[in-house]
């Protein structure tokens, strides 16, 4: 059985299904319909990899992924578009990174093309830098759709999909199997559980009777719509902060046509905390009960007081905006869904920065996958699904 119904717990279905047809899969989700968190409430940017260390998961399932996901829109006619993207440099000291990021997509196989001040109105007229890179193949597409056409061909293979069930209680037994019990009443039993509950992933893998070592520690990422999108033609990101896996507030055309600005990155007080009303003290409380919290705190306050400024204040957000694109104001900046973002935070305070994927008895636990986890969907699918059916088959021995 799987847990969770976006789009790392359906790609992993419809993988299964691929895999191992006549196999019995069933995906168990508490919202009323796929894609209801990480999937649905991001920028649907299909990254190229060109951010991440290479030979990391993240680096190689994010370069393949790409390429799979413009493959698997264009087959199902979901709305998707290949525009390329700029990263800007927009003071001295951020030269050396962006170089460094020349070398490091390079090092991945992505085409990276260097560009001069001048060269960056080619692209896009209206953003001001000192250099910046072009990756031509980033782009766009609705994640929420391609969801959905994962559980439909999930079905259509003889998955069954279960909306509204939450799962309250998991029963592991290595020689028997695993149950399950939902907040309706319902038991499920299957031979391997496969973990892919994003936001509450850690809290799965502990109900399971397993220690993950890490926890979910949600970051909001707000969003702003720009309210004059012709003043950005595609993609365009500052140099991200290399101690840091967010990439910074960015501009992102989307399929609509219109422009997204943002995320910015600031503690949630619910694992599900979307705006600050949203405030659920028994997982604050265990956000803050947990060591790596604060030593996250201690280590990058900062950085976190600069976020916190942002949130709270849209004059401060739209300096940070400006410094990519000089002509926006204030009033262009329209408030829209936020984001919450399933960041593993290890004992000691360190950010996890790759794919986390934990075997145990009659368990796959999925237990760090946020960006660019929906553009490495599909790729992480077949790897969680590998390892489901080794597991099946040691169970079955």
């Amino acid at each position: 059985m799987v847990i969770g119904g976006g789009i790392v717990g359906l790609s992993t279905a419809y993988a299964l299904t691929r895999a191992a047809p006549g196999t019995r899969v069933t995906v168990l989700e508490k919202e009323s319909g796929p894609a209801r968190h990480q999937t649905g409430r991001n920028s649907g940017v299909i990254h190229s990899g060109v951010y991440y260390r290479p030979g990391s998961l993240k680096a190689r399932y994010a370069v393949s992924g790409a390429a799979e996901m413009v493959e698997f829109c264009a087959e199902h006619d979901i709305p998707h578009a290949v525009t390329g993207k700029l990263i800007v440099a927009t003071t001295r000291e951020e030269l050396p990174r962006l170089h460094a990021l020349v070398q490091r997509g390079r090092e991945n196989g992505i085409a990276v093309r260097e560009l001069c001040a001048a060269q960056i109105a080619e692209y896009e007229p209206e953003v001001d830098g000192l250099a910046a890179i072009h990756v031509g193949t980033t782009g766009v597409c609705d994640f929420t759709a391609v969801a959905r056409r994962l559980a439909q061909a999930s079905r259509a293979a003889g998955a069954e999909i279960r909306y509204g069930a939450r799962v309250v209680r998991v029963d592991r037994r290595p020689d028997r199997g695993v149950a399950v019990l939902t907040a309706a009443g319902d038991v499920v039993r299957g031979r391997v559980l496969v973990n892919c509950a994003g936001l509450h992933c850690d809290e799965i893998a502990r109900r399971t009777g397993d220690e993950p070592g890490a926890r979910i520690v949600p970051f909001r990422g707000e969003y702003y719509e720009l309210a004059r999108p012709e003043l950005v033609r595609g993609l365009v990101y500052p140099v991200p902060d290399p101690a840091f896996p967010f990439l910074g507030v960015h501009l992102t055309r989307g399929v609509d046509g219109g422009v997204h600005v943002g995320p910015n990155a600031v503690p949630a007080l619910a694992r599900e905390g979307y705006d600050w009303r949203t405030v659920r003290p028994r997982e604050l409380g265990a956000t803050l009960a947990w060591p790596g919290s604060w030593q996250l705190a201690r280590r990058h306050w900062r950085y976190g007081t600069g976020e916190l400024h942002r949130s709270l204040s849209r004059e401060a957000f739209t300096r940070a905006v400006r410094r990519l694109l000089p002509a926006v104001r204030e009033d262009d900046l329209v408030p829209t869904a936020a984001g919450v973002r399933a960041q593993a935070v290890l004992r000691d305070g360190t950010l996890a920065d790759d794919f986390l994927i934990q075997e145990t008895a009659r368990a796959v636990h999925v237990l760090n996958a946020p960006s660019p986890a929906a553009t490495a969907s599909l790729p992480i699918g077949r790897e969680v699904a590998r390892r489901t059916l080794a597991a099946l088959e040691t169970a079955g021995r």
